[in-house]
């Protein structure tokens, strides 16, 4: 799960109350679906900084909840708001997260390239801007060696 730390950062996640937060704002349509239909209550995910120098893997977060609709699409105020989705037919969906682990230090970016088995992942992908995008189990594996 990705964002930029000037808008939401681990260090914001681990400060809130109970380390915890609702991933609010997701419009795209793939990323919607990972939510709704993979994620689950209890999942680990890491925490990646984006557009900002140099990005990468902060640390982990935890899924604490089930998805659900995402409440800011309905509010016409809030920048996120999508006036075709309803509470009874919702587009948009978001969980809780909860903050894990920090890292000592970043995994960059560059250092996710530099492994041959990660060159897989979505976000290694040109062109991929995706908040919320699948690891498999064994990428997590290496991701988390390079976290020592």
């Amino acid at each position: 799960m990705k964002s930029e730390p000037d808008v939401f950062s681990l260090a914001d996640l681990r400060k809130a109350p109970a380390m915890t937060a609702h991933w609010d704002g997701v419009r795209n349509y793939q990323a919607r679906n990972y939510i709704r239909d993979r994620m689950r209550h209890g999942d680990l995910a890491y925490f990646y900084h984006s557009s900002c120098r140099p990005p990468g893997i902060a640390g982990i977060i935890e899924i604490v909840s089930a998805p659900y609709a995402d409440h800011t699409a309905f509010d016409s105020k809030n920048p996120h708001f999508d006036p075709a989705g309803t509470a009874d037919n919702p587009r948009w969906y978001m969980v809780d997260v909860r903050f894990r682990q920090a890292f000592d230090t970043l995994i960059t970016l560059d250092t996710l390239r530099q492994h041959p088995p990660l060159l897989p992942l979505p976000l290694l992908q040109r062109g991929n801007r995706l908040s919320v995008m699948p690891v498999l189990p064994e990428q997590w594996k290496l991701i988390e060696t390079l976290a020592r």
